[in-house]
């Protein structure tokens, strides 16, 4: 038996490199489907023939085996079928088949069961439902087989079958977020891809509607163009994941960024000076999934049709539309030839009837086959231009009218630039949607700053939204903020020249106009001042008001800004970068209004408010004295007014204290944890914190560090870590104990760890950088560093400045994504020789780049 296997294993192995080989010759891949499961079946019949099994038993494959489909490193699963229940002998001859089958190197899923056993776990799991319906005889007992097909059969309830298999189909959308446009799709699981054809196949089959493509166009349910669309579609992804596997040299169906180029240049993509080969493949990959979307929804809506008939009367809409069973439908199959202003008339319907919840297949068909007839005279004409804004202008509906439109390739026909970033890659490390789905979930973002059902997520959002007046050209901005990516050179002033046209085009008053360029030209502006500059600094906030120069810009550069960060990615927004925001909005918007924006009038704001917060707390009307007499003005500017009464008050008769104090609480912002430090200044302290919370894997958010004039250190943290949100108590308890004791010790600073970097940022390197200059005054300088993240990374920074005497001041520190921005605030007697200024910086370097 083991020279047999033996033998089965190197012949399945020979033959399966072979047929690659030929593969990589031919590039067919039902070829190699069918080549790899015609070389199985042959080594499954012998390993059956050879273990002597019963003539009443036999073998059937199931899944996509059964389904005739092996791909390189794909499960064999398998049926051994029954006419009853084994005894002890034929049990001890099925483990040995089952062990032989391993032992030939298959991937072997399999089931022993009888035909009553089949059908019981056929109603109680429609997994196994679905396997047994492409179940096909391997060898054994043809009869049995026929007898459990017709049991399956006479026992299928299509209409069962059609509502489970939807329903999964939904949640398994969900699961893989719901959109083909992630960055790294997986081609077998995720919408739009080869499960999305599958279902539709395996309903259609359930039903008694055909098994192929060709047939269900014989059927009616398809159009012959249509069904040669799918199978070229079909083909493509086949093609991609045959290809993973080989690639990767296993069962991988993930188009991730590692294997993506690799990939893309089996192809023939070839990287050029402005795109890289994975975004060709990508590209190519979306379009198609797009077109299997849209085609997959025509399918499902025909097949329910036949297995759920409803009778309804058209109720009319107008002379082009009606409604039918809460869908909109054409009134005549030629209604976009005949009017094709109706192309965008749909979708307003749809924004103005908020009981349609889609369109009809017919209406999807005629759509989709119409969308040609958008050339440049469509453009022009004005009254697709008014429609077009009234969509924006609608009062429900508007998201859902864009991504219908993007869906159908409207909007990209309408709109030719937003057409050329149709499935566009965005490698820079933070954005987790192709450029045209970031765009629309930042239309999305905007949209709800103005819906009371989401007005507890960014209530001072939806606060400002309220009161904003045409709202519809925040929308305008979003759609034009990033369509100029890809292109080479500046996208927002590329962008911006497409909006000012867009505009006049439109019809929009000069005023309009010149907010809606001013928004896609100054989109980063915003977020840049924020999480870069030194918010303290009067003249910061003073330049950044001459910037926007009203409140209205201001307003609507802050919500299209928050609505911008969010649309990127879950992992890039935080509550500190929304305080950061909502800070110098608020300073901006005081000094629009006329206040003072000096530092005299500034520091008696905060040193009032925080006061008011004191007498909260039941302290002496001196309580603060001792404290304050030892801060300076920079202190009070770089601290809110309630976190100066929460220091004072955590620092009341600790003044002089010869220990370390190390108070903690949560932090205002809702999230993460604030630390504050007071202690004897030491030359290397901020690296010491620092390696405390590198050692307990806590993300410092914010670092404010400050020297009181009697010679201590006044130090403030944010930090956070996932599971903050279910001890913080404990955790508030845990630091304030541990870094007290650590401060307490003379140890030498521990090595700094090397964090490994995450597989995106090793697939998307950052060179890093590091650029120290002298501020505007003189007084300082600025130390900017940018670098992949990983953990550790800031303590090897605090480590080569504790090294050099470097004092720190403010630290900014930026996480987007898996980039890294950090921005210190710096001072010593070694950063005024030019000499040890480049010795420092390599340093730097060679910190960041371990």
């Amino acid at each position: 038996m083991a020279s047999l296997a033996l033998t089965l294993k190197e012949q399945l192995k020979a033959e399966r490199q072979a047929a690659i080989a030929a593969f990589n010759e031919h590039r067919k891949p039902e070829k190699l489907l069918a080549g790899l499961r015609q070389d199985v079946d042959a080594a499954l019949i012998r390993a059956w023939n050879t273990i002597g099994l019963p003539s009443s038993a036999a073998l059937v494959a199931v899944g996509g085996y059964g389904r005739g489909e092996l791909y390189p490193h794909s499960d064999v699963d398998v049926l051994i079928l029954l006419d009853s229940a084994p005894d002890p002998a034929l049990r001890e001859k099925l483990e040995e088949l089952v062990q032989l089958f391993w032992d030939i190197g298959l991937e072997i899923g399999h089931s022993i069961r009888t035909i009553d056993e089949c059908m019981t776990e056929s109603e109680a799991d429609i997994t196994v439902q679905t396997s047994l319906l492409e179940a096909r005889l391997v060898t054994g007992n043809r009869k049995l087989f026929h007898f459990l097909q017709d049991r399956f059969n006479a026992a299928m309830n299509p209409q069962a079958f059609f509502q489970a298999k939807t329903l999964e189909l939904r949640q398994r959308h969900v699961k893989y977020e719901d959109t083909p446009y992630s960055l790294e799709p997986n081609c077998k699981e995720s919408p739009g891809g080869l499960r999305d054809l599958q279902v539709i196949l395996w309903v259609a089959k359930a039903a008694g509607l055909g098994d192929s493509w060709r047939k269900l166009a014989e059927r009616g349910l398809i159009t012959q163009t249509e069904a040669r669309q799918l199978t070229q579609k079909e083909r493509a992804f086949k093609d991609i994941r045959i290809r993973l596997h080989i690639h990767t040299g296993r069962r991988e169906d993930r188009l991730v960024f590692d294997v993506q180029t690799p990939i893309a240049e089996t192809f023939g993509f070839q990287t050029t000076e402005t795109r890289r080969a994975s975004e060709y493949l990508m590209q190519h990959y979306y379009w198609a999934a797009k077109a299997v979307t849209q085609l997959n929804t025509i399918l499902l809506q025909n097949i329910e049709a036949q297995l759920f008939p409803q009778s309804a009367d058209p109720q009319p809409l107008n002379e082009r539309f009606n409604a039918v069973n809460s869908l909109i439908d054409i009134a005549r199959d030629d209604t976009f030839e005949a009017t094709p202003s109706a192309m965008l008339e749909v979708f307003l319907l749809l924004a103005q009837h908020s009981e349609l919840h889609g369109m009809t297949a017919r209406t999807l068909r005629a759509l989709w086959h119409a969308r040609f007839r958008i050339d440049s005279e469509f453009r022009r004409d004005p009254a697709n231009r008014a429609l077009f804004l009234k969509i924006l202008q609608a009062p429900k509906g508007i998201t859902h009218a864009l991504r219908g439109m993007n869906q159908t390739s409207i909007l990209g026909r309408y709109l030719p630039n937003f057409r050329r970033i149709i499935g566009q890659m965005q490698h820079d490390l933070f954005h987790v949607y192709t450029v045209d789905q970031h765009i629309l979930m930042v239309v999305r973002n905007v949209r709800r700053f103005t819906m009371t059902e989401h007005a507890h997520e960014y209530p001072f959002c939806s606060q400002l939204m309220a009161n904003f007046a045409q709202p519809w050209l925040l929308y305008i901005a979003a759609l034009f903020h990033d369509i100029a990516k890809g292109r080479g050179g500046d996208h927002s002033q590329l962008g911006m020249a497409d909006a000012r046209k867009f505009c006049r085009e439109h019809d929009l008053s000069k005023e309009d106009t010149e907010l809606v360029v001013f928004l896609v030209e100054h989109h980063l502006s915003m977020s840049q001042v924020a999480q870069k500059q030194d918010l303290s600094d009067p003249d910061v906030i003073r330049n950044f008001a001459g910037t926007v120069k009203d409140e209205r810009h201001l307003t609507a550069l802050y919500l299209l800004t928050v609505a911008d960060i969010r649309g990127t990615s879950p992992k890039v927004w935080n509550a500190w970068k929304g305080k950061l925001l909502e800070d110098l909005y608020r300073m901006t918007l005081r000094v629009l209004g006329g206040e003072d924006p000096s530092t005299e009038h500034e520091l008696r704001n905060r040193q009032d408010a925080a006061l008011k917060t004191l007498r909260l707390y039941g302290l002496p009307e001196n309580a603060h004295e001792r404290l304050w007499k030892q801060l300076d003005v920079a202190y009070f500017l770089r601290h809110d007014a309630a976190d100066i009464a929460w220091q004072t008050r955590s620092l009341y008769n600790k003044t002089d204290s010869a220990t370390p104090v190390v108070k903690c609480r949560l932090a205002p912002i809702g999230e993460g944890v604030q630390v504050a430090v007071y202690i004897k200044d030491q030359p290397d302290l901020f690296a010491r914190i620092c390696s405390y919370f590198d050692r307990k894997n806590f993300s410092i958010l914010d670092a404010k560090i400050h020297t009181t004039r009697n010679g201590y250190a006044l130090d403030t943290f944010l930090v956070t870590e996932p599971a903050f949100a279910n001890s913080y108590r404990d955790i508030i308890s845990l630091i304030e104990h541990e870094l007290t004791e650590l401060l307490q010790t003379c140890a030498e600073l521990p090595s700094p760890t090397v964090g490994r970097l995450s597989r995106l940022s090793r697939t998307f390197p950052i060179t890093p950088t590091v650029d120290l200059r002298p501020d505007e005054r003189g007084q300082y300088y600025l130390l900017s560093v940018s670098a992949n993240d990983r953990n550790g990374l800031l303590y090897s920074i605090a480590n080569v400045l504790a090294r050099y005497r470097v004092n720190l001041h403010t630290a900014k520190i930026m996480t987007l994504g898996e980039r890294v921005e950090d921005v210190f605030l710096v001072d010593g007697p070694l950063l005024n020789n030019a000499r040890s200024q480049i010795q420092l910086e390599r340093d730097l370097l060679d910190a960041l780049r371990i």
